[in-house]
């Protein structure tokens, strides 16, 4: 396998396709590419169809996909308000790529699935890019559950946009400004998942003795808002400042478990709180039963989780990453670490100089305790390696 990475930074959507191709094409040597992704700004967005023409005549790859972006990601750089384009290019021997296109309408409230493969033995790994406005990604992500069960989705919400139709999706040639763009890679390489969402667990864990929908009215049988209250009193005092803005809830995909870490919660937000009855809201559907924890974010939850989990990841695998691909949430970046470049920069420190591309994402797809996700705040990654013979 060989993989390269190039950026241009020309506000001239041309003049920046055609200086990223010829950085690739240098890094390859001109060898067939099988697989290429390009993310790229706003500023891109009108002249896309000129982008995609210029990538597919240039490069020829055997699939294109990409999008828009809130920003860009390439090496150890993150462009968060300036035009940018980076494309991601891969030679993939005896690795079968599957594309795949959805569309949703909301007046017949139904799936236009397209191209999606058979489930088989080997279902691979699902790499997946949807717009944000148009995409009931979640009941996506369900049905990939459901139809090829065990196996992993990681992709990224596109960005750039503020409305319907805004954002855009690249598969080959076409563009499209609604719906989901993918494909399935399966065969001779190891795509590793590193799903990082930045929190760190706070006070007890507790069962929902009591809830609705996404209304938790108790934890082990006293009051939700109680057992929060409880939670925030006993927080150091420099915790409580960032508690009001940054208190989540992690709740346990896998309660088969015999120990719960870090890792085995999914994190969603509060919503708010009920003085009246003593409930809280939280920003996902709840079951009595299921073992749930809160959850702090900050700068340095989020730092030490992510170092955290790329150590992990070298330590238990054989073969290094030989290239990632990365969507990490426009609420990180700059405006939660307070300088820039940080998670292109860890992820550089800790995987080495491979080729790495991205963009900042308005949702994050990626899997927790064996099941895919939409998350937020998070940084999703796809690391590409060789598979153990």
């Amino acid at each position: 396998m060989q993989f390269a990475v190039a950026l241009s930074q020309q506000d001239n959507t041309e003049t920046a396709v055609l200086e990223v191709a010829a950085a690739i094409q240098a890094q390859l040597s001109r060898t067939p590419i099988d697989m290429a992704c390009v993310f790229f700004s706003a500023h891109h967005a009108e002249d896309v169809d000129r982008l995609a023409t210029v990538l597919t005549g240039t490069l020829r790859p055997k699939l294109l996909l990409g999008c828009s972006g809130e920003g860009i990601i390439a090496g150890e750089e993150e462009l968060e308000t300036t035009p940018a384009i980076t494309v991601w290019a891969a030679v993939l021997p005896d690795v079968d790529l599957h594309p795949l296109h959805s569309s949703f309408s909301p007046i017949q409230d139904q799936f236009h699935l397209t191209g999606w493969p058979e489930p088989g033995i080997n279902d691979g790994s699902f790499l997946l890019l949807a717009d944000p406005f148009t995409t009931p990604v979640q009941d996506i992500l369900e049905i990939v559950d459901d139809r090829y069960p065990g196996t992993q989705a990681i992709g990224g919400l596109a960005g750039g946009g503020q409305e319907v139709g805004a954002n855009r999706l690249v598969i080959n040639d076409e563009v499209y400004d609604s719906g989901l763009v993918g494909v399935r890679i399966s065969g001779a390489v190891d795509i590793r998942p590193v799903i990082s969402q930045g929190c760190r667990v706070i006070g007890e864990r507790f069962v929902v003795t009591k809830a609705e929908r996404n209304l938790i009215h108790e934890l082990g049988g006293a009051p939700a808002l109680e057992r929060l209250q409880a939670v925030f009193e006993s927080m150091p005092e420099e915790d409580r400042s960032r508690a009001n803005r940054a208190v989540h809830l992690g709740i346990v995909i896998d309660e088969h478990r015999n120990r719960f870490e870090r890792g085995d919660f999914l994190i969603r937000n509060l919503l708010g709180a009920d003085r009246t009855t003593g409930a809280v809201a939280i920003g996902d559907m709840v079951q009595e039963g299921q073992t749930v924890q809160f959850q702090l974010r900050d700068a340095a939850s989020a730092s030490e989780e992510f170092n955290s989990l790329l150590a992990a990841d070298h330590a238990r695998y054989r073969h290094p990453p030989l290239s990632a691909l990365m969507f990490s949430c426009c609420g990180r970046g700059q405006g939660l670490f307070g300088r820039p470049n940080h998670d292109a920069r860890t992820a550089s420190a800790r995987l080495g100089s491979i080729p790495v591309a991205g963009f900042f994402a308005q949702g994050e797809i990626g899997p927790v305790g064996g099941r895919n996700f939409l998350h937020g705040y998070t940084a999703s990654l796809a690391l590409f390696a060789e598979r153990d013979r």
